[in-house]
């Protein structure tokens, strides 16, 4: 294809993106001054309602309200009943707290999750998270403990790949077993600064390439001969330094501050690593609230990266779109997507309420990927893209917990549902 018909179509498809995005900021700016306005003529403030407690009034008696006032609870169990391309059919259940593990205003709010789910594409998925910060900030604690049975659908490594992103066959099923143990300790320096160190146990073993016996190559297959790797099994096992900038005002639901996360892995074969490797990476998320009256209306700006600057990382550890810690990023593609030894992903929000009681919200949103190979391509030569939007069901104010349900379309025919439950990001 000739150069400039090539720009020519690239241009026109980021163009109509955001067209769309433009168009639907206008109409939820709006929808947003509208509601300012009825917010100022009111002279009552509309009470805030989440589904916990609409279901509590449908099916429990009333609140007794001679009864003494306890600590408002933070914890969100929710059955996860839902759709997503790369899984199928979900089901399972997910469980999400907050807490306040200080007696001050000086200690940020600590979060936890634990979720379960098995899938119709035969995932298994038992993990979890948290993040915890103890008195006065002094030290945080952030961890990632996963036992999966998984699949990828494969398209190759690197972005821009047509050929692989086009034609239905030319996508590669992988199924494998993955045990991951990640844990960081921050120390808190001065101000909102921290730094910290980790270990991290990345085991990838029972792999299957589906198509590798009927084709005899396939990409997983190709890279890992090229990188002297096992096509069954291998272990990415490292340790982690770390610095971190954190000044949100909640961990949950964020309406403002500024979240930087900077960290340099050290895959180690006296660590059971199979290769040696050192990669950099971090995890950028900006929030800006647009609204004193209703600060809900919020810009939200997130980039996370990870680039390698030596050694060799196994097919399935390269980062790659959702391989962030809760598997939420590049909405249109599925897990696994884009990937390369060098990957960037970039995304924007606009958020902003419904309804008065703020039970109901939105979101509108856009997304960029670009990835490396280890051959010729380099990151950033390349782009893919998608935007979408979606609803957001506040189901427990206490936590900030919400439902998420977005709808997200990007290139060569991907698209669909994804459901969850907090914010992406």
């Amino acid at each position: 294809m000739p150069v400039k018909k090539k720009f020519a179509i690239q241009y026109s498809f980021y163009f109509n993106h955001l067209i769309v995005i433009l168009v639907l900021l206008c109409c939820f700016s709006g929808a947003a001054q509208a509601q300012d306005t009825v917010a100022a003529d009111s002279s009552t403030v509309t009470p805030v309602k989440d589904l916990q407690g609409i279901l509590k009034q449908l099916f429990k008696k009333n609140k007794d309200t001679t009864t003494v006032a306890k600590e408002p609870k933070t914890i969100a169990i929710l059955p996860s009943i839902g759709y997503n391309p790369s899984f199928g059919v979900v089901l399972g259940a997910k469980l999400s707290a907050v807490k306040r593990l200080g007696d001050d205003d000086k200690t940020s709010l600590s979060s936890f999750g634990l979720e379960g789910i098995y899938t119709t594409k035969g995932i298994v998925t038992a993990q979890a998270r948290h993040n915890v910060f103890l008195k006065g900030n002094k030290w945080n604690f952030q961890g990632n403990w996963q036992l999966s049975k998984f699949l990828i659908t494969d398209y190759s490594i690197g972005t821009g790949n047509k050929n692989y992103l086009t034609d239905s066959d030319s996508a590669f099923l992988i199924r494998f077993n993955i045990i991951r143990l990640t844990e960081k300790a921050y120390r808190k320096i001065g101000g909102n600064f921290y730094a910290g160190a980790g270990i991290s146990f990345d085991i990838r073993y029972k792999i299957d390439d589906e198509k590798l016996a009927t084709l005899k190559s396939t990409p997983h297959y190709r890279y890992s001969l090229r990188n002297g790797f096992d096509t069954t099994k291998y272990y990415a096992n490292g340790l982690l330094l770390a610095l971190q900038y954190n000044t949100r005002e909640h961990p949950l639901r964020s309406y403002g501050g500024l979240y930087a996360d900077l960290s340099l892995r050290f895959n180690q074969q006296w660590l059971g690593s199979t290769k040696d490797a050192i990669q950099v990476m971090y995890d950028i998320r900006k929030y800006v609230s647009l609204s004193r009256k209703n600060p809900e209306h919020v810009l939200a700006f997130w980039h996370w990266a990870s680039y390698k600057l030596s050694g060799k990382v196994p097919y399935l550890e390269l980062p790659a779109t959702a391989y962030d810690t809760y598997n939420r990023s590049g909405r249109a593609y599925t897990i696994g997507r884009f990937k390369g030894p060098s990957y960037a992903c970039f995304e924007t929000e606009y958020r902003f309420p419904i309804t008065n009681n703020k039970l109901i919200s939105g979101v509108a949103f856009m997304n960029f990927q670009t990835a490396s190979d280890d051959l010729e391509k380099k990151i950033f030569q390349f782009w893919d893209t998608a935007a979408g939007g979606g609803l957001r069901i506040l189901f427990q104010k206490d936590s900030r917990s919400t439902i998420c349900i977005d709808y997200a379309k990007g290139k060569y025919g991907s698209g669909g549902f994804f459901f969850g439950l907090n914010e992406v990001f």
